[in-house]
């Protein structure tokens, strides 16, 4: 009986470990390939590097565009309420200098625009932080209406302070 047992417990075979080494081997040699890779620039390099610049590349920037500003007068707003606020306003315009003239003769129509625009606004919206961005967006979206599409590129809001 003890002769029945110790025959069907034969030790497994043990398994090789060609299949061990040739993965650890592969696995040096892909990783040593990516990192050649993309040490040398041959991958994910930018642009600039990328086609082998020797030494150091001097960088003119780009020339600014062809622009002037037209300051618009502070205005003054009493705001409606219970309370008497004012509101303290002061902007600037960007324009392209082609239309610097053009845009300068029609300040009295602007001025005009942007006083009535803010003495409509609801005081809540002025006092809001986070509402400036909408604010000069639709005040610039009403300059562009009067001075005509292309001339006016942007408002620069100098002065906006609550009293």
């Amino acid at each position: 009986m003890t002769d029945a047992t110790a025959e069907a417990e034969e030790p497994p075979k043990k398994k090789s470990k060609l299949m061990l080494m040739v993965g650890l081997v592969l696995m040096l040699l892909l990783g040593g390939g990516g990192f050649y890779a993309v040490y040398s620039g041959l991958i994910l390099a930018p642009p600039d590097t990328a086609h082998g610049a020797a030494g150091p590349e001097t960088h003119t920037p780009e020339a600014l565009p062809d622009i002037a500003y037209v300051a618009l007068e502070p205005l003054a707003i009493t705001l409606s309420g219970a309370s008497a606020r004012h509101l303290r306003f002061a902007a600037e315009l960007e324009v392209p200098s082609a239309y610097q003239h053009d845009v300068e003769l029609l300040k009295p129509r602007v001025m005009d625009v942007l006083n009535g625009y803010l003495r409509a606004v609801d005081v809540s919206l002025l006092e809001d932080p986070s509402a400036m961005m909408r604010l000069r967006a639709q005040m610039l979206r009403r300059v562009q209406l009067v001075t005509g599409d292309g001339r006016v590129r942007d408002l620069l809001v100098i002065e906006f302070v609550l009293n």
